[in-house]
Parts: C-alpha cells; structure tokens; sequence
C-alpha cells in the first residue's frame, strides 16, 4: 500500500521548475507514490498539444507513457531519497532513505535507464555530476555498482548481459 499523491504537494522546487514535496515524513523502504502508467504514448496514441509539460518514462519493451502529476515533477538528483521498483505489476516510487516532511522527494533518473539523452544537471547535490547521460551503463562503475540492488526486475533482464559484466566486477 502507497502512501498515495495526498502526502505530498506540487510545488516550487530549487532544483528545477516544480518539484514533489513529502507533506509527512517517509521511512526507508515506504512506497510512496504509485505511478500512473495508463497513459501509454504511441503511434495510436500519440502526445497531442494538450500534453504540455510533458515528461515520459521509458519502460520494460520500449514501452513509453506519460506521467501525470504529481509524479511528473519528480526531479532528478545525483544523490536521491528515492527509487522506482516495480511490484506486482504496478511502479511504485520508494524511499530509499528516511525523508523528513517537506523534503523535496527526488530520484536518479539514471537507474533503469536506456538511451543517448544528456542534460546539465542543476541538483546541487554534493555528489552533483553536473552531466548526466540518460543510460544507466554511462554512470561510473561505482555508482552502478551502488544502484544494482535498486534496479527494477525488467531492466535487469534486457540489459541482463550488462548487468552480468558489472557483477563480475
């Protein structure tokens, strides 16, 4: 069970734009938001001008969906609070640590992640690499050694050859 979207609240964020922020405090290991994934974006359906701040994840299959709010301003952080695990069929969005209330709830949008997008990062983060390369693999060995436990059962199995090579570390 979710704490669900009435624990957290859309607002301003430091980091970029708008941003996810905990109304409560969160324990480690808590689900705390189920992510919408029913809007599956395609040549049957494609984003339409009604699709403004659109921001989409790329799934299991090349499977793309919109997010809707509040988990589409969920920002990026090189340091994150949280996590995305799929359980029983449904994304949730996990503490990866404790997260004191109004804490801005942020994750790595690198974990599980595939492709050749790179953006500066603005997380301002301690641990901040300033670049960021979309595909897990372009993290350094030890942050994806880091992030292992924490990526989700469908990534690990497309890209189960690279996930091989890093466990032989």
């Amino acid at each position: 069970m979710t704490a669900g979207p009435s624990a957290v609240e859309v607002r301003s964020s430091e980091i970029d734009g708008q941003g996810v922020f905990a109304k409560r405090a969160f324990r480690s290991g808590e689900a705390i938001l189920e992510i919408d994934d029913s809007r599956v974006v395609d040549d049957l359906h494609p984003l339409t001008a009604d699709d403004l701040a659109r921001h989409c994840d790329y799934l299991a299959g090349a499977k793309v969906v919109l997010m809707p709010s509040p988990e589409r301003h969920i920002n990026h952080s090189c340091d994150p609070n949280t996590f995305v695990r799929t359980v029983a069929g449904i994304r949730l969005v996990t503490a990866l640590r404790e997260i004191a209330a109004h804490e801005e709830i942020t994750y790595d949008y690198c974990i599980n992640g595939s492709g050749d997008t790179v953006w500066a990062c603005r997380c301002g983060a301690f641990r901040c690499r300033h670049e960021i390369h979309s595909d897990f693999f372009h993290l350094p060995v030890e942050l994806q050694r880091e992030y292992l436990p924490l990526l989700d059962t469908w990534f690990r199995e497309e890209r189960a050859a690279e996930v091989a090579r890093l466990q032989n570390l």
